[in-house]
């Protein structure tokens, strides 16, 4: 087929309200790859978010009966405050139905806009046939998300800038994949001007609609999906965008949830922006390409395609950054229950960092440790740790992609332990460094059973740690002294309400 998304790419009405985005180099990223990576940063659009192209371009296009009716859109946000502006700056009248789902944020920016917001359903799928209702009652105009040339033609501008902006040859461009708008229009750019250039889209694992598309020769409609990366949670792709799909792109890469946390991460080293999960998909697809293919010196580049995340979502983004980057394993081991087991284990565990260490006495015999360690050399270094402990005797069981253990066991070991005798609750502020743990078991020697253990890496100076100790009354004097030498910041909680009430 011919060419026709240049001529709409490049007649596109966009920059009423669009803005053309920098292409920056990513230093720290680059460096680790062994190859030249570029970010073109869309979270620097007025909606900060790329959706605002294709939306403007769309709208502009209405007739004057059209404009009279208004239009309405259906999103999971960022499509949302593209069609909000863009109806605002043009007076038009602009109804956005998104899903139940869809972070307060982008809500609370589409109602800032002037357009209503309608939150129905648990799915882009569901939000969907809910305006196609509303739009048959009042005679509103649909704007689609990404299933229309004007919007792909628009969300194509992003590639008409990145190759003027990079004029020098690039390898492999990836894109972000949730209908296929931006993958679409971009790719059929590219490959005009460009065919040497790989055009990847990527998608996460439990929303691959464009991959099996693509893989089953069809557009297919997913059971379910995963809405942690809810700007890319789309059960069915474009009928318009898989064809460009099939006929432009090259391959598509999925991703899971700890590869898009760890790209989440790797933009704001380089950038100090906090990408949203579907905006960070480029990155995550180029990383796990560039580790596949091995390459080195490659000139790569990919589309921040936006920002609008959740404030109360980062707590799960650094959860999983560092185990999506292999830089963080979990392990549970077995240790016996006796004075000084701790202090041994940590010395087989070496000068490597803890990042979380969860325990609860439960009998006499053996102790469950859930431990976490930072990691400097990926899984090649996981295998070290674990071949080192089962060669010093530890039972250990690999919990790193144990979806459990990192979504669950890590916040709920430990529980109630009534037969322990004469616990002691303290709270400690921990130097965070290597060896302060061994520091703190060492002056404690073998003369007190540790019975409760909870610490996790917060990324602070200090590390927060609850240790519960056997202390009888007649150890007391004696006790006091270890505290003092430790020199650590501790705070006796042993009165505290929550002990018996979930420890004791």
């Amino acid at each position: 087929m011919t060419y026709p998304y240049l001529e709409k790419i490049l007649t596109a009405r966009v920059y009423d309200v669009a803005r053309e985005t920098p292409l920056e180099p990513m230093p720290t990223l680059s460096q680790r790859l062994g190859s030249s990576v570029w970010l073109k940063r869309e979270d620097l659009q007025p909606v900060f978010s790329f959706k605002l192209r294709g939306a403007y371009n769309r709208i502009s296009q209405l007739s004057e009966d059209e404009r009279q009716r208004g239009v309405i859109a259906a999103s999971a946000g960022n499509h949302a405050q593209g069609v909000a502006l863009a109806a605002s700056r043009l007076g038009i009248k602009a109804v956005i139905v998104m899903p139940v789902t869809t972070p307060r944020i982008k809500v609370d920016s589409v109602r800032r806009f002037g357009a209503r917001a309608v939150l129905h359903g648990d799915s882009f799928d569901d939000a969907a046939a809910h305006a196609g209702l509303l739009r048959e009652k009042h005679g509103y105009t649909f704007i689609h998300p990404f299933d229309d040339p004007a919007v792909i033609a628009g969300q194509g501008t992003v590639a008409m800038e990145l190759l003027r902006q990079h004029p020098d040859p690039l390898d492999a461009v990836f894109v972000c994949v949730g209908g296929g708008g931006l993958l679409g229009g971009m790719a059929a750019y590219i490959k005009r001007l460009r065919p040497e250039i790989r055009v990847i889209g990527v998608e996460p694992a439990d929303a691959p609609s464009m991959y099996e598309a693509l893989r089953q020769g069809r557009r297919v409609v997913l059971d379910q999906v995963g809405i942690f990366a809810d700007g890319a949670a789309v059960r069915q792709v474009g009928k318009e965008t898989f064809r460009l799909a099939r006929e432009f792109v090259d391959e598509m890469i999925l991703v899971d949830t700890d590869e898009i946390c760890a790209a989440i991460k790797d933009v704001f080293d380089d950038t100090r922006v906090l990408a949203e999960p579907a905006g960070a998909l480029g990155v995550a697809g180029l990383k796990k390409y560039v580790q596949r293919e091995g390459l080195k010196n490659a000139r790569l580049a990919t589309v921040l395609s936006g920002a609008n995340i959740n404030f109360d979502r980062l707590r799960h983004v650094a959860e999983r950054a560092e185990i999506g980057e292999r830089r963080e394993a979990l392990f549970a081991v077995k240790i016996p229950e006796r004075p000084g087991s701790f202090r041994r284990f940590c010395k087989a565990i070496g000068k490597r960092g803890i990042t979380e260490f969860n325990y609860r006495y439960s009998d006499d015999s053996d102790a469950q440790v859930f431990v976490g360690l930072k990691l400097e050399g990926g899984d090649g270094e996981r295998e070290d740790v674990l071949q080192r402990l089962r060669s010093d005797g530890y039972a250990v069981l690999d919990m790193t992609d144990n979806e459990v253990a990192k979504l669950h066991l890590r916040h709920m070991v430990g529980g109630h332990a009534s037969h322990v005798e004469d616990e002691t609750l303290y709270r400690f502020e921990f130097p965070e460094r290597p060896g302060a743990l061994l520091n703190f078991l060492t002056r404690m020697g073998a003369d007190w059973n540790i019975s409760l253990f909870h610490y996790r890496n917060h990324g602070a100076a200090y590390g927060r740690v609850l240790v519960g100790m056997q202390v009888p009354v007649t150890d007391a004097e004696r006790f006091r002294r270890f505290l003092d030498e430790v020199g650590y910041p501790c705070w006796n909680e042993t009165a505290n309400p929550a002990y018996p009430l979930f420890l004791r």
